[in-house]
């Protein structure tokens, strides 16, 4: 009779804890990758999974035993243990920390007979009978569609796949591409995911996606969706089903990325340039960069969908790394809005009129109103106004824990900040001086509804904004209003401007744009252009109407090139300025960066620590630039500081990095008073 083996075991052990790998464990019996356990580690007992290149006899050496095996469970395959491997040395964590976050976190509370329950209880879910129900009639392609599909089906027959880059205008049916290349691979036998960037955006398309496909997938969970919106039980349950193959059709926000998938086919990331997409704690992953290495790893399409596509999947399509596909005009013969930059220092110098709802936009918006037309009216920051102010004293509502202000929320008066969630009471008076007459400066969404309303009587606004969607089923019954035509002007952030398809909007107004141009991050202005793109793009998608749709944008610096692109809706003139600049300055996409991160109690620490860590990185070809501090510098009482690397190549970067991490965790121990750091790659804010 065989004795025990040595099994290597991913156990969430931070990378910071010094234990980079999967840790030994001794069992009994030979286990398959990919196999569940729980395994004994200090005083806890946790989660993990058995990784490849374990199974050895027992060592000299005593090894703590295997607790339980999740033995009714299939294991995880082999090619999502290569997706976890790589993602792991690529983001600098250990991979047992990141297995153990992707995972549902139920899994870490049930034991081998609880799991051994839900799988029964799943099965006997997904054997139900059927509902028959009508297959929808699909719309006719257009010959730009008809064309991006018959690319996508070629790639689905076999093959070395290229990246797909859908560069679609807005309202141009990419959607519906995504709907007959998903039919495509489902007709193949094969497993479906599309990301999306945000929670708000799943129930829309996941309603698209199961009114298309009840009839070819009518078992229960045949569709389902993976985010964190879930409840535990729900995520678990969808995860189940994707994992033993009852989901054919999987829909979720970037943890999806990392959902086992056993005959995955397709992927597709609808509006691939979306921030969200990038994880900004813990191993900061982009789920769109490893829904690419996913795909070519597992030689199966990948389709990155968007109306403005991030710099360097443009790139990557002009240097033909990745295949374009081009959906240049609006289905149903809707055109795109004008678009009119409206020139701020035209207006006459006059005292306490609001800059915000100029005398021309409140008549503009009056003349849709009139018609019986929707509007919608963006401002990118929420609350009612970002700061209260003492005119005595010059007093600000500053946040005590962070570099940066309390903002004013009228509904419930309180001062919040946006960083820490410090919150209080609106205080009766001026707490530095005692004047009374203390007021709002500047506007956030709560205040520019509430002048809406008083500016256009009878007119029926909403907002839409983090604030006012808080509670389970807020965000979906005030969008149904908006499509159901109850609502004249919608006002919000940037969380409606991004994929809704509102048919009845014809006005789209920006009102204080300009903040973005002239900030620091290299990146802000093609996250401005794509969010005025995108918001522009939620107007006139429906043909019908007397007047042309149009989009206002109230600026100060009307002759901007960013402004210029805007007005012709020239995407490809913005995006090869863009690149020229960067090339120039050798920034991404023509360099590779990495961004150490340090908290501490007083930015000294902080800066002590990068100091020591900068002569740490000695390398060929690699860039390291002196600490400065992050944009807010202070979060929760923590000093932050930041160090960016620069490398020219790719290989070279993470090569240092690989050598440099554990460096650093030993270089932690000598700075106890830093609270945290961590290894940025491929950061979206500089």
């Amino acid at each position: 009779m065989a004795g025990p083996v040595t099994l290597r075991v991913a156990v969430d052990a931070p990378q910071h804890s010094g234990l980079n790998g999967p840790l030994d464990y001794a069992s009994e019996q030979a286990l398959a990758s990919g196999t569940l356990v729980r395994v004994p580690l200090g005083r806890r007992e946790l989660l993990g999974v058995v990784w490849p290149g374990g199974g050895g006899a027992a060592p000299e050496v005593a090894l703590r035993p295997v607790a339980a095996v999740f033995d009714a469970l299939a294991p995880l395959g082999a090619d999502w243990c290569r997706l976890l491997d790589f993602a792991a040395g690529y983001y600098q964590r250990s991979v047992g920390e990141l297995a153990s976050s992707v995972l549902p976190p139920q899994l870490r509370e049930l034991s081998p007979e609880q799991l051994a329950a839900r799988l029964a209880k799943l099965e006997r879910k997904t054997a139900r009978a059927a509902t028959a129900v009508a297959e929808p009639v699909r719309p006719q392609l257009a010959p730009e569609q008809a064309q991006a599909v018959a690319a996508i089906e070629g790639q689905l027959a076999g093959g070395a796949p290229k990246p797909l880059l859908l560069f679609g205008v807005t309202g141009s049916g990419k959607t519906e591409v995504y709907l007959r290349a998903a039919e495509a691979a489902l007709a193949a036998g094969r497993q479906v995911l599309v990301l999306v960037p945000e929670i708000n955006l799943t129930p829309q398309l996941e309603a698209r996606f199961t009114e298309r496909f009840a009839a070819l997938l009518p078992q229960p969970l045949a569709i389902v969706s993976l985010h964190s919106a879930l409840t535990p039980a729900q995520r678990l349950q969808n995860w189940l089903a994707a994992h033993l193959g009852r989901a054919r059709l999987v829909l979720g926000t970037r943890l999806a990325v990392f959902a086992s998938l056993p005959d995955l086919g397709l992927i597709v990331v609808d509006e691939e340039h979306d921030p969200s997409y990038k994880q900004q704690d813990g191993a900061r992953y982009s789920a769109r960069d490893l829904a690419v290495w996913r795909a070519h790893d597992l030689k199966i399409p990948v389709v990155l969908g968007s109306a403005t596509p991030s710099l360097e999947s443009w790139q990557h399509a002009l240097t033909g790394r990745y295949e374009r596909l081009t959906l240049a005009t609006r289905i149903g013969g809707g055109a795109l809005p004008q678009v009119r930059l409206f020139d701020m220092k035209a207006l006459p110098p006059s005292p306490g009129v609001t800059t915000a709802l100029t005398a021309p936009l409140l008549a503009a918006l009056k003349e849709r109103l009139e018609r019986g037309e929707q509007s919608l009216v963006f401002l990118n920051r929420r609350g009612y106004a970002p700061v209260l102010h003492c005119g005595e004293c010059q007093w600000k509502s500053d946040c005590p824990h962070c570099s940066a202000w309390r903002v004013f929320h009228k509904r419930d008066r309180t001062l919040r900040c946006h960083h820490c969630g410090f919150s209080e009471r609106v205080p009766r008076a001026c707490p530095n001086c005692g004047n009374h007459d203390i007021a709002p400066l500047g506007r956030g969404t709560e205040r520019l509804e509430e002048q809406l309303a008083e500016a256009l009587p009878g007119a029926r606004v909403l907002r839409i904004d983090a604030d006012s969607t808080r509670r389970k089923g807020e965000l979906e019954a005030q969008l149904q209003a908006v499509h159901d035509g109850e609502v004249d002007i919608l006002v919000g952030t940037q969380m409606i401007t991004k994929g809704h398809d509102f048919r009845r909007i014809r006005f789209v107004a920006a009102v204080n744009p300009d903040g973005a141009l002239f900030s620091s991050d290299f990146r802000a202005p093609e996250r401005l252009f794509a969010l005025l793109m995108q918001a522009g793009g939620r107007a006139g998608r429906d043909a019908a109407g007397d007047t042309p749709a149009e989009m206002w944008v109230q600026t100060w610096h009307r002759d901007h090139a960013l402004y210029q692109a805007l007005l012709r809706h020239d995407y490809e003139r913005f995006a090869k300025d863009q690149l020229a600049e960067r090339r120039s300055a050798s920034l991404p996409p023509f360099s590779h960066l990495a961004l150490l991160r340090a908290e501490a109690r007083t930015a000294e620490a902080a800066q002590a620590f990068l100091t020591a860590a900068a002569a740490l990185a000695q390398a060929e070809g690699v860039l390291v630039y002196p600490p400065v501090p992050h944009a807010v510098a202070r979060v929760a009482d923590l000093e932050r500081m930041q160090m960016l690397v620069e490398a020219g190549q790719r290989g070279r970067l993470q090569a240092m990095l690989r050598d440099w991490v554990p460096a650093l965790i030993a270089l932690k121990r000598e700075h106890k008073s830093v609270q945290r750091w961590a290894v940025d790659v491929d950061p979206l804010a500089i």
